[in-house]
């Protein structure tokens, strides 16, 4: 972005302090390395299986399973806090993600890769959901200023969606490429997860060099003891502390008045979604004969990757602006209603088929094939476009849910903990339905599985209407 410092507002220009590196120099490189692992788990790993060839049931079931770490991640944030420095974590995790890159390359060659990168691919979603933790406590820590914090939320979030439309778009299109030139996709997926893993040594390296040293960023567990007790029991203290803490935090949550609806909510919002973006990609890879639209690889990359990824963008943009212009209240039955009507154009598209790959040679022909993309692209952007749009509505209700004041109307003492159980229970929604996707699918065929999944739209309208939402 060329554009004079002067013109910036002053939160983004103003110098850094003499600890600090400037936050240009690292806030979008962290949040580059935090969204592309999430990318590799759960999207990239789902077309690399397959182009590898393991059937919809497998694909659907075991990616699926990868959200766990995401779910369980609110029980092991404490440790972060407690044991090193966030600093220390993330070049560390960071370093740990190239390893885990480098051995899903190492690995493809197998007869056993489906088993070995599995494991490799679990190990890497605890890795980045821990990198999640830290780097957000990172961030506020040093950016103690509110007003510099607030200013440098619209760059964390771009720098994430970056890291979407590269690992999605660009990554993708790239092991489709590679396979064109090669003709083995074991050796264009060998590559793909090679150069990542090398982006991310160059990433760590980097962090280690300029994430600045914010004197608040110190390991809890080194906590001075109380005065005449042994120096060792600082720690132990600490951590018992710690402890009684995040025991407060799930008994407050638990305890509130409308949990079961919020739970619910929480839950069942994606329903259909959680089912559908399992099954949505090998539905575009699949040829025709299974189904499919016989996609290739890098027309996925281009349609889902790019197009799919900068509508769902737009959406999110639109909705969050929406709800802040007439509130969550009046705005919920819309985006509910723009989330799940647009999975219908995955029924037609089952229905009636374009034929992609064209009908023969001749210029006619591959016309007709780059219309049939064309629309195939058009019906993606706009489902991903509804549910961007729609989900903005659970984003906007979590941040609701914790920061709602306690009982007596004092503000809430653990919002930030309470939203992490709240992205703790969003994730175990999208991980159990999905799960049965393949299956479903399998037995259904692709227009009878869309079909439900228009049918599954009504536990999110349930959940909607039973919630309580004041603006």
């Amino acid at each position: 972005m060329n554009v004079p410092p002067t013109t910036l507002p002053a939160a983004l220009a103003a110098p850094a302090a003499p600890h600090d590196a400037h936050p240009w120099r690292w806030v979008p490189t962290l949040y580059l390395g935090q969204g592309l692992p999430y990318v590799a788990v759960m999207l990239l790993s789902i077309v690399m299986y397959k182009n590898l060839g393991v059937g919809n049931v497998e694909v659907a079931l075991y990616t699926s399973w990868l959200y766990l770490p995401w779910v369980l991640k609110p029980l092991w944030s404490p440790l972060v806090e407690l044991v090193g420095r966030k600093r220390t974590w993330i070049v560390a995790l960071q370093a740990a993600v190239a390893v885990s890159l480098a051995m899903v390359a190492l690995v493809l060659p197998l007869p056993a890769f489906l088993q070995l990168t599995l494991a490799v691919f679990w190990l890497l979603a605890f890795v980045s959901a821990t990198h999640d933790i830290a780097a957000d406590g990172f961030y506020m820590l040093a950016l103690p200023d509110k007003a510099r914090q607030a200013a440098f939320v619209g760059v964390r979030s771009l720098f994430y969606r970056v890291a979407m439309l590269g690992g999605q778009g660009g990554l993708v299109w790239l092991a489709g490429w590679l396979q064109q030139r090669h003709g083995s996709f074991v050796v264009a997926w060998m590559v793909v997860m090679a150069t990542l893993a090398a982006f991310f040594v160059l990433l760590a390296g980097w962090h280690a060099w300029v994430l600045p040293r914010p004197p608040a960023d110190a390991p809890a567990l080194r906590a001075m003891p109380a005065p005449g007790a042994p120096v060792h029991e600082g720690g132990a203290t600490a951590l018992r502390e710690s402890l009684v803490e995040f025991g407060s935090v799930l008994v407050a949550f638990f305890r509130r008045g409308d949990i079961a609806r919020v739970l619910a909510f929480l839950l069942l919002y994606r329903f259909s979604e959680a089912q559908l973006t399992r099954l949505l990609v090998p539905f575009l890879l699949d040829p025709p004969a299974a189904g499919g639209l016989g996609l290739t690889t890098q027309q996925v990359g281009v349609a889902y990757g790019s197009f799919g990824v900068a509508a769902l963008t737009a959406g999110g943009l639109l909705g969050g602006w929406w709800i802040s212009r007439i509130g969550l209240a009046r705005a919920l039955w819309p985006l509910v209603l723009a989330m799940n009507a647009p999975n219908v154009l995955y029924v037609a598209l089952a229905v009636w088929p374009p034929q992609v790959g064209g009908a023969g040679p001749g210029a006619d022909a591959a016309l007709a094939a780059f219309g049939a993309l064309a629309a195939v692209t058009a019906a993606i952007v706009v489902e991903q476009f509804g549910y961007g749009f729609g989900f903005t509505a659970c984003l906007v209700y979590m941040l609701r849910v914790a920061s709602q004041p306690l009982p007596g109307g004092a503000p809430n003492p653990h919002q930030t903990a309470h939203y992490a159980l709240c992205t703790g229970f969003m994730a175990l929604g999208m991980m159990l339905p999905g799960m049965a996707a393949g299956w479903l699918q399998q037995q259904l065929g692709y227009a009878g599985f869309f079909a439900w999944c228009c049918v599954a739209t009504a536990p999110s309208f349930v959940a909607a209407a039973w919630i309580r939402v004041d603006d």
